[in-house]
């Protein structure tokens, strides 16, 4: 029995973070996991960069209520929730994602949470559990499932490599170089493709 696992930005919906930093015009805040690996580091850098610059949570929701799902991100989750059980693995936060989910359709998705003070300013990122992507694979695994993994980014390698099968998907050259062994697609026609002969297996 298969699950398939997605990341979310970058493979359904724009980077979230390269989107607010173009908002609010802080070019700094462009960096995403697809530049640094490590993403509590990450985080807590942008929770220094956003206090600095005395922005907010609703600051950033609001350049997420003008996000839409990338061109046929909804079209490619409808059929390949049509075909299996697909759950979204995400490094953002609840906080973040909601209004993204009801533009996609509500799949399911596991990410983590935000801490914000009664100013409205983040003050820390809670994750669901370490290394939430692959920890997350290893658990549906242990409970009976195969998985079939797609992302972008450093932080979905774990759970590419972990899974029966696993692809990259519009990803940087970079990572493409340094993964070889890795299928990698760009259009939702080649991943669904990909996705739909590993079930047959």
């Amino acid at each position: 029995m298969y699950i398939t696992c997605l990341d979310l930005e970058g493979v359904l919906v724009p980077e979230i973070w390269i989107a607010f930093s173009r908002e609010s015009g802080i070019s700094e805040l462009s960096r995403t996991t697809r530049d640094e690996p490590d993403y509590d580091k990450l985080m807590k850098w942008r929770i220094g960069v956003l206090r600095e610059h005395g922005l907010t949570l609703r600051d950033i929701q609001n350049t997420i209520a003008k996000i839409d799902p990338l061109p046929g991100a909804k079209e490619f989750m409808d059929r390949l929730r049509g075909e299996c059980q697909t759950i979204i693995l995400s490094d953002t936060f609840s906080e973040f994602a909601s209004p993204l989910m009801k533009k996609l359709g509500m799949p399911t998705i596991f990410c983590n949470s935000l801490e914000v003070d009664s100013g409205g300013f983040i003050t820390a990122h809670k994750m669901r559990c370490p290394n939430s992507k692959l920890t997350t694979v290893k658990a549906l695994q242990s409970i009976g499932y195969d998985t079939i993994a797609s992302g972008d980014s450093y932080n979905d390698l774990g759970m590419i490599q972990a899974s029966k099968a696993g692809f990259l998907f519009r990803t940087t050259d970079k990572i493409k170089a340094d993964y070889p062994n890795l299928p990698a697609f760009t259009e939702y026609s080649e991943l669904l493709g990909a996705i739909r002969a590993q079930l047959k297996k």
